[in-house]
């Protein structure tokens, strides 16, 4: 009797040849399987931020889309209305589930529905206080790198523009519809607007392409024909490069315009002084510290006559 009888050689399958990929790629970057943490976060820069204004009415929410994430004959989720932030919050959350979104009816009855389409597979894996506390870490890490390093580092190119001084009451929808064909000039730039707690307002740009010189490139060709909008719109005072980091905390700006060549109020001033002004007329001597205002004499209006019988004279009117 053959005691090592043998048998066919498995064939490798998609999952075996995924599992010996990852065994390969963590070998060469000396990461131990066992130990090694996730760090992906799946929400956008948006979501979070939202979620940190407000946790728990966020976490609410959240576990609303939950629900129906996992509900599979349910297709569409229709919300109660809410306010315009609120909404807000719901079409990034929405976006980062694979829903789709759209808003209803006008103020103050809008609210938000959410539709199953074939793109959505199944709710993330980790919730928003576990992404939270993630990127909360990165941002440290960052920062301490970035302060330990101090001038050591070359300046960050710039991947966004700042408005400063926004007009009141100006919503992110406005400035989107304002620059609208600012953005359209450079259509493999995706252009973000947010307002920070500074009441600025970052436009950050981002895509897929992307070496940091080249988007700093975009950004430096949009900033001369947007500022000359966002001027003329009277959107804001000011509009100036910057670079901000997945939390749109500015870490480097453009500094303010110097010399000759360059736009904004300080060419403008520099230009005014460099005309010469007329000389001012002689001021004739005062004999007191008063002077007596001269009023013109009126002229003498002679008094039309006046018609007692309207319609008589209306009647006179037509014939002539």
């Amino acid at each position: 009797m053959n005691s090592s009888p043998q048998r066919p050689t498995l064939k490798c399958d998609d999952e075996c040849l995924r599992l010996q990929r990852n065994a390969r790629l963590a070998n060469a970057l000396s990461i131990d399987p066992q130990s090694h943490t996730d760090d992906h976060v799946p929400y956008s820069d948006t979501t979070l931020k939202f979620f940190r204004l407000n946790p728990k009415w966020a976490q609410t929410y959240e576990r609303e889309l939950r629900v129906f994430a996992g509900d599979h004959d349910e297709k569409r989720l229709r919300f109660k209305p809410m306010k315009s932030h609120q909404r807000a919050f719901i079409h990034s959350l929405a976006e980062d589930f694979g829903f789709d979104s759209e808003s209803s009816d006008p103020e103050p009855h809008r609210h938000v529905c959410l539709f199953k389409t074939p793109r959505f597979v199944s709710a993330p894996m980790k919730t928003l206080a576990q992404c939270a506390k993630i990127r909360a870490s990165q941002d440290s890490l960052a920062q301490a790198l970035s302060a330990a390093s101090g001038d050591l580092l070359p300046a960050q190119p710039y991947n966004a523009l700042l408005l400063s001084s926004p007009r009141f009451g100006l919503t992110v929808e406005e400035i989107d519809t304002a620059l609208r064909k600012e953005f359209a000039a450079h259509p493999t730039v995706k252009f973000q607007t947010s307002f920070l707690p500074s009441e600025e307002v970052v436009i950050k740009g981002s895509g897929s392409w992307a070496a940091p010189q080249a988007l700093e490139g975009s950004i430096s060709a949009l900033k001369p024909t947007l500022s000359q909008t966002v001027r003329r719109l009277d959107l804001a005072k000011d509009v100036c490069m910057c670079h901000v980091d997945d939390s749109l905390n500015v870490l480097r700006r453009e500094e303010a315009a110097r010399g000759q060549g360059e736009g904004g109020w300080s060419a403008v001033a520099g230009r005014s002084a460099a005309r010469p002004k007329p000389a001012a007329p002689a001021a004739a001597p005062l004999r007191s510290r008063f002077i007596a205002l001269r009023k013109e004499p009126k002229k003498k209006v002679d008094d039309e006559p006046v018609e007692e019988d309207w319609e008589a004279a209306a009647e006179k009117l037509g014939d002539e």
